[in-house]
Order: C-alpha cells, then sequence, then structure tokens
C-alpha cells in the first residue's frame, strides 16, 4: 500500500471497477426488501453545481448505507430535459434543442460518474427522448379519456419575452420567474387538468405524511387552500341582474356596506353601458388588465377602486349597497364578486376609509362596544352578533350555522367549501415540449390521438427565428395530419405540454424503464412503488411535490398503481452560498464542483458538502473546510497504511477477550461511532455529527498508536477499528473506502459488506471522569468507577489531596452529588 493518499489513481480506478461490475444495477427480488431511493432528476442545464452535488451525495450516502443494510436499493438517475432554455439556446446558438439538451446530458453524466454516484445507468430516462414522452402522451390521453384533461378559453399569465403562457406557480412578484419580464393576462385557449376534482384527496392525503416536513405540508395546505363558508345572491337594482357571491364570515352578513366586483366580472359593462360612468370605468379596467394576478392579490397592493353607478340589494335584510370594482378582486378566485364588510375585514376597512364608505357594527366583542367612526382597524374575532335582525345576541361561530340554515330554508343560498387550488394549465406556445396528442378535423372537431399511433413525434424541420413564435405552427410536417375518425385532412394541437407533466411520473417510469408496451409493469410498480426517501429542493414544494401526487392519485384511480402517494419521506436540502448570497454567475461566486474534484478529489468534495451543515439547513462554502477534509481522508490513508501489512493476516476474533484498559477505551470509541453514525444515517440524516463520529474514532486510533508500546499494541483490536472505520466511511467516501477495505486483507468489495451493529458491551464504562465545582467554579476533575453511588462518590472526592487543599481552612456547608456528572461544595 502507498504510503501517500493519490486519489487521481484511485477514484478512477474504483469507478471504472463498479461500472464493469455492474454493482449498482437491481432487479425485482421478493426475498429482499426493497428501498426506493431518488434524488429530483435535474434540468441537463451543462455542468453541475454545488447544489447538485449536495442534492446527490445526500442520496448517494442513504442509498449505500440501505444497500449495506441488506435492502435491495433502486437508486435511478435521468433527465428533465424538456423546457425553455433549450429553445433560447437554439435560438442563440443556431443548433436543434435536441443537440443542445444531448450534448449537455452527456458532459452531466461524466460528472456525476466522477463523483462515484452509484446510480443504476441502465435505467437512465430523458424526458425529451421519444420512448419517453410517448408514454407522457399516453397519459395525457388517459387524463382525457375520463374527463380530467380539458381545453376552455382562459384568462392566462402570459410572458411576452418567453411568448409563453405561465401557470400561477411560475409568476414571482408579477414576473416571469425565468426571464424576470413582467407578466401581462391574455385570453387564450388553452388545456388544463382538472387537479381540483382532487382536492380534498391532496388535503387529506397529507395527513399520511410523517415523513415530509412540515413546512412543505403547510405550503401544500395553503395553496389548496379548503374554506367552509356560504354562497348566496346579491341582486342589482336595475336589470335583477343575480351576483353570487362566497363567503366564510356569512355572520357578518347584515354588515355589508358595499359589493365589489372584479373588474373583467362580465355584468360590468353591462351595468355602465350608455352611464356617465362607462368611459371612467372603462378606462380603470384598462389599467388594471396591465396588472399581473400575483400583483393583484399582493397583502403590499394599494387598494384601489371606484363605484359604476349601480346598486345592489342584500337579499337577507333588503338594504341597497353600492357597486364598486378594485383592483384586489379577480374574476378567477371565487365568484369574481366581495361582499364589502369594513368593520369586520381589515381589507375592507382601509377600502371604506379611503372612498368614505359606511361601516357597520354586527359583531360586538364581549363586555365592549365597538364605536365605527373611532374604529381604527377592522374587528376580525369572535363575539355577539348584533344589528343581525333575528340573530341578535348569539355567538358569531354559532350564527355562521344559524344563517346558512336560514338561508338554506329560504332559497337564498347554500352552504359550500371553496378552494384556492385552480387547475393545472399545462399548455404552453413553445416547441420543446411533449406534444399533446390531439387532433382538429373540420368535419369531426377534436379528437384524441389513437393510441397505436403514439408517439407525436416533434418535427425536426422547424426554423427557429426569435419573437416567441411558436415553430411548431410553421412545421407543415406536424400540423398537417389525418384525422382519426374520417380519414380526411386535419391539424395537430401545436402547443406541448408544460414540463411538470413529465416530471410529474418519471419516478414511476424509472421502476421499468425499458418497457416498450406500455409505461410500466403493475407488478413491477408494486415491488417497487412508492418513493421511500425523495430528496430535493424546497422550492419544489407546491408545483412538482403537488403535481406529482395528483398524478399519483389517478394512476391509483385507474388501478394503474397501488400506492396513492409518491414519496413516502421527503428531505429538502438547503442551499449552498459563498459569502452569504447563493451561488450566480451574476455575483461572481461559483464554485465548480469540477475544479474541486480535480484539485481534492470526488471522495473530499462529498465530504465536506456532507460534514459543513445538516441537509436542511443552508451550507456556507469555505475553501478552508474543504482543505479540513482532504487532510482528514489522508490522516486516515496514513493509519490504514502504517498497519495495513500488520493487521492483514489478524483474526479479530481471536484477540478480543481479556483486555487492557487502552483496547477497552478504543473499543469504546469503535462502538460509539457505530451507534452514532448508524442512528445519525439512518433516523435523522445528521451526516455532519456523523462524520464527526468518524473523526473522534481517528483521533482514538492514534491516541492509542502514541500510547501503546507496538510491541505491545493488541493488532486484533486494531484491526477491528479499522474495519469498523472503513464501513463507516464507505457510504460518505466511497473510493477511498474502497481501497483501504483491501489494504487490510479483504478481497471483496467494501459497498457489498453488510452494515456493522455496535456491541453495548463494549460501550459501558469502567471509569468515568466527573467535574467537582466549588461555590459554582470547575476546580478539579476525578476519575471514579463508573456506576459509584451518591455516597461513595462524595466520599472518595472530599479524599482527594487536591480537593483537600481547596477547602483547606474553609467551613464545608454543602456537599451535593449528582452521580456520573458532578459534585458541587459549597465553602466558606
Amino acid at each position: 500500500m502507498k504510503d501517500r493518499y493519490v486519489f487521481t489513481e484511485v477514484e478512477p480506478k474504483w469507478q471504472e471497477y463498479w461500472e464493469k461490475g455492474g454493482f449498482y444495477q437491481v432487479w425485482e427480488d421478493p426475498a429482499r426488501p426493497k428501498y426506493y431511493c431518488l434524488e429530483m432528476f435535474p434540468y441537463p442545464s451543462g455542468n453541475l453545481h454545488m447544489g447538485h452535488v449536495r442534492n446527490y451525495a445526500i442520496g448517494d450516502v442513504v442509498a449505500r448505507f440501505k444497500t449495506m443494510q441488506g435492502f435491495n436499493v433502486l437508486h435511478p438517475m435521468g433527465w428533465d430535459a424538456f423546457g425553455l432554455p433549450a429553445e433560447n439556446a437554439a435560438i442563440k446558438n443556431r443548433i436543434h434543442p435536441a443537440q443542445w439538451t444531448l450534448s449537455n446530458i452527456e458532459n452531466m453524466r461524466r460528472q456525476l460518474k466522477q463523483l462515484g454516484i452509484s446510480y443504476d445507468w441502465r435505467r437512465e430516462l430523458a424526458s425529451c427522448k421519444p420512448d419517453y414522452y410517448k408514454w407522457t402522451e399516453w397519459l395525457f390521453l388517459k387524463l382525457y379519456e375520463n374527463g380530467l384533461a380539458y381545453k376552455k378559453a382562459a384568462a392566462v399569465n402570459w410572458c411576452p419575452s418567453c411568448a409563453t403562457v405561465l401557470a400561477n406557480e411560475q409568476v414571482i412578484d408579477g414576473a416571469c420567474e425565468r426571464c424576470e419580464t413582467t407578466v401581462a393576462k391574455k385570453n387564450l385557449e388553452q388545456w388544463f387538468f382538472k387537479i381540483t376534482e382532487y382536492a380534498d384527496r391532496l388535503l387529506d392525503g397529507l395527513e399520511q405524511l410523517p415523513g415530509w416536513p412540515e413546512k412543505v405540508k403547510t405550503m401544500q395546505y395553503n395553496w389548496i387552500g379548503r374554506s367552509e363558508g356560504a354562497e348566496f345572491a346579491f341582486t342589482t337594482v336595475d336589470g335583477g341582474h343575480r351576483i353570487p357571491v362566497y363567503t366564510t364570515r356569512q355572520d357578518t352578513v347584515y354588515g355589508v356596506t358595499y359589493l365589489v366586483l372584479a373588474p373583467e366580472h362580465p355584468l360590468v359593462g353591462e351595468l355602465v353601458r350608455g352611464t356617465a360612468y362607462e368611459a371612467a370605468v372603462n378606462d380603470f379596467i384598462t389599467g388594471i388588465q396591465q396588472m399581473s394576478e400575483i400583483a393583484r392579490t399582493s397583502t403590499e397592493l394599494e387598494k384601489e377602486g371606484m363605484f359604476i353607478g349601480a346598486h345592489a340589494v342584500n337579499p337577507m335584510n333588503g338594504e341597497r349597497v353600492p357597486i364598486w370594482i378594485a383592483n384586489y378582486v379577480l374574476m378567477e378566485y371565487g365568484t369574481g364578486a366581495v361582499m364589502g364588510v369594513p368593520a369586520h375585514d381589515q381589507r375592507d376597512f382601509e377600502f371604506a376609509r379611503k372612498y368614505g364608505l359606511p361601516i357597520r357594527v354586527v359583531i360586538q366583542p364581549k363586555g365592549q362596544e365597538l364605536d365605527p367612526p373611532s374604529m381604527s382597524e377592522a374587528y376580525e374575532d369572535e363575539g355577539v352578533m348584533v344589528n343581525s335582525d333575528t340573530f341578535n345576541g348569539l355567538e358569531n361561530e354559532a350564527g355562521k350555522a344559524a344563517i346558512v340554515k336560514y338561508m338554506e330554508g329560504k332559497g337564498i343560498g347554500t352552504r359550500k367549501v371553496n378552494y384556492r387550488l385552480r387547475d393545472w394549465l399545462i399548455s404552453r406556445q413553445r416547441y420543446w415540449g411533449a406534444p399533446i396528442p390531439i387532433v382538429y378535423c373540420d368535419r369531426c372537431g377534436m379528437s384524441p390521438v389513437p393510441e397505436a399511433d403514439l408517439p407525436v413525434i416533434l418535427p425536426t424541420d422547424v426554423e427557429f427565428r426569435g419573437g416567441g413564435d411558436n415553430p411548431l405552427k410553421d412545421s407543415a410536417s406536424f400540423v398537417n395530419t389525418t384525422c382519426p375518425g374520417c380519414g380526411g385532412a386535419a391539424r395537430r394541437e401545436t402547443d406541448t405540454m408544460d414540463t411538470f407533466v413529465c416530471s410529474s411520473w418519471y419516478y414511476m417510469r424509472f421502476c421499468d424503464s425499458q418497457n416498450s408496451e406500455r409505461p410500466f409493469d403493475r407488478s413491477t410498480m408494486d415491488y417497487w412503488m412508492n418513493v421511500d426517501q425523495y430528496i430535493g429542493g424546497v422550492e419544489h414544494a407546491i408545483l412538482h411535490l403537488m403535481y406529482s401526487r395528483f398524478f399519483t392519485m389517478v394512476l391509483y384511480d385507474l388501478g394503474l398503481i397501488g400506492v396513492q402517494e409518491p414519496f413516502q419521506n421527503l428531505l429538502t436540502q438547503g442551499m449552498v452560498l459563498k459569502d452569504g448570497a447563493k451561488m450566480s454567475k451574476s455575483k461572481g461566486n461559483v464554485v465548480s464542483p469540477e475544479e474541486i474534484v480535480t484539485t481534492y478529489g470526488a471522495d473530499t468534495a462529498r465530504l465536506f458538502i456532507l460534514f459543513a451543515s445538516p441537509p436542511e439547513k443552508d451550507l456556507e462554502w469555505s475553501d478552508q473546510g474543504v482543505e479540513g477534509c482532504f487532510r482528514f481522508l489522508n490522516r486516515v490513508w496514513r493509519m490504514v497504511a502504517s498497519y495495513s501489512d500488520a493487521v492483514w493476516p489478524v483474526e479479530m476474533d481471536s484477540g478480543l477477550g481479556e483486555l487492557g484498559t487502552e483496547e477497552k477505551e478504543l473499543r469504546r470509541w469503535v462502538h460509539y461511532a457505530c451507534r452514532k453514525v448508524t442512528q445519525d444515517v439512518e433516523t435523522r440524516f445528521n451526516f455532519n455529527t456523523a462524520i464527526s463520529a468518524i473523526m473522534e474514532l481517528v483521533n482514538a486510533l492514534y491516541a492509542y498508536r502514541d500510547k501503546v508500546l507496538a510491541s505491545e499494541q493488541n493488532l486484533a483490536v486494531v484491526k477491528e477499528a479499522l474495519t469498523m472505520l472503513v464501513k463507516l466511511l464507505a457510504p460518505f467516501a466511497p473510493h477511498i473506502a474502497e481501497e483501504l477495505w483491501r489494504a487490510i486483507g479483504n478481497t471483496e468489495s467494501v459497498h457489498k459488506e453488510r452494515w456493522s451493529q455496535y456491541d453495548p458491551e463494549a460501550l459501558v464504562e469502567e471509569e468515568i471522569t466527573i467535574v467537582v465545582q466549588i461555590n459554582g467554579k470547575v476546580r478539579e476533575r476525578v476519575v471514579v468507577p463508573a456506576g459509584i453511588g451518591e455516597d461513595a462518590l462524595k466520599e472518595m472526592v472530599l479524599a482527594e489531596p487536591r480537593v483537600q487543599e481547596l477547602i483547606k481552612g474553609k467551613n464545608l456547608v454543602k456537599v451535593v452529588a449528582v452521580p456520573q456528572k458532578l459534585v458541587s461544595l459549597v465553602v466558606k
């Protein structure tokens, strides 16, 4: 064994060994428990960044650890390969998106292999390849056949720079999340998935996911936004038009002093037509149309509105109230109309104060009396109903139920459950995405493409001219087709699917990625699904995770799979920062993983990224930290090298009988490290503290070697320690562990070994060090027998010469002993 750790020789050697031996290829094995470990597959941007390294290193530790525990571990990798960047690169560099994408995949695959990640590369997939998107199209047809995919005209978020529609979740502070261009509203015919049909199940299913972070579940709860209330209608004074409203505060219906419509409400134009208000209202609406939905729903928005010259009647008290329009009411949310109750809603209160609208109190706090002119804010808490006709005196929570019952009895309204969640808009006006398998015929109308004709292949005869136009519209070979119904001329749908459709089921395809007859076989899915551990960024808490859960529930209902949730456990890792900021080219603080691997090796890069911070926390990059991890691996190497020849022929069991004090101490560190690493990886994912325990074991080995003469060292104990050290290190630094495993006399891969069990008896200490405090200050430490009783402990400490010297000439007032920890003396 070489004295020096040369990672440039060690790492390629073992990477080639693993690949040639098909080490990480797995098949279904009913005789073994399965474990499906998955990191979110990446967009092939061209190069790995440190966030990738962290994500995949975490997953690899889990996969290798579970393999050594005896699980049949599925650990695949693929590419979320459709998307706008490839199309933009095609325009910029005049190359086809496929060429750009596949080139990037090749480079990133090479970088992942350099890191020594234990992927089953046989299962590799790319969502942009026909053998994958054929099944994405097939799944679209299944949703379509079951009434879960539909097309309708809708006001959508439109990015003029990307020239495509964005889902609400892809609009950040009123701008496109990718290019930061201000998003506008546009009316288009669009395809939707009916995710709202699954709103309650998506909510209820969160209760079955104890292995998910609470913050992620809370984000999904809030996004679905289930509420219970009442729906009833106001009626316009002129024309008798019904204006439905939904409210969760029906207990305040007698406090309505105005009604607000969304500026885009279809009734607005009719109510102002030919009146003195028409021109001003139309100008106001034009201004609102320039605002994004996100901006209009922001709590920071300055509320603006105007009276439109019309009134409506409150059905509960017959009172006429003015009708306004305002920027904060949207047609897409609820009914597009909101009742204004300024005394009991802060937004309404601010609006009423701004425009001089009446404020009427209908909920009084117990023991107090609110005076509208002197109120500085709305009263939104519980109380007693007043000014509410026959409901006066009811506590408002009871009043909610009573009013709904009254409304239903009088035919005024009904109780209703509402959701913030909207159907998933999947249409994108771009080329580089999965085609939507629909054709249009003048005779037959809209028809799905027959399954036998899948996949609908993206054409290659497209021209990327920039300006945002969808090149599919100009591809005659793509657009012109035959109607599956009448055989006549037909046109293909030219919108493509949102890339989130592709990523909503990829984890299923990994289970059976070579299947050419169907997306996956049910028996295969029954063995592997669901994913036991999913790992990725918290930025996907709503979009990707919600859509994946929806897809899984749909496919369960269709009998294609046997689970209703895709991911049993979820780990959301933190970001990698440098100088306190997220790494980015614009900030000039990017650290290249390839440079670190070239300079220090993959094992060092992995070890640092796992040691520097708990996985769920942000990690601050440190060059000194990387160098420290490199020094540590060299220190491990030197320790093993110093014993390699000596321990090679030693049988461990031969020297573990009667042990001296130093041997017992070394074994205690060995089995402490085993227990600590096992618990930290298995139950907490505290990789940083697990690595600290391995470092403590290395320190204990060096201490033993330095204290005990070479001729007196127990090599069986040393070999046990080295064996445990290499096994514990293997999931974190797989290349050096493989080399060191051979160096201590083994012939098979360390990664095929069973994970070690710690020996509880080895952890028992015969002696412990306790602290001696005098008047609250630590003045001495005393070694005592482990398990010593309270009285004996006091006696032993007071007999210590150093303690006697410290309290000499003083009055001993009190002695308090805490066995196994300390003795406290109070003297005067």
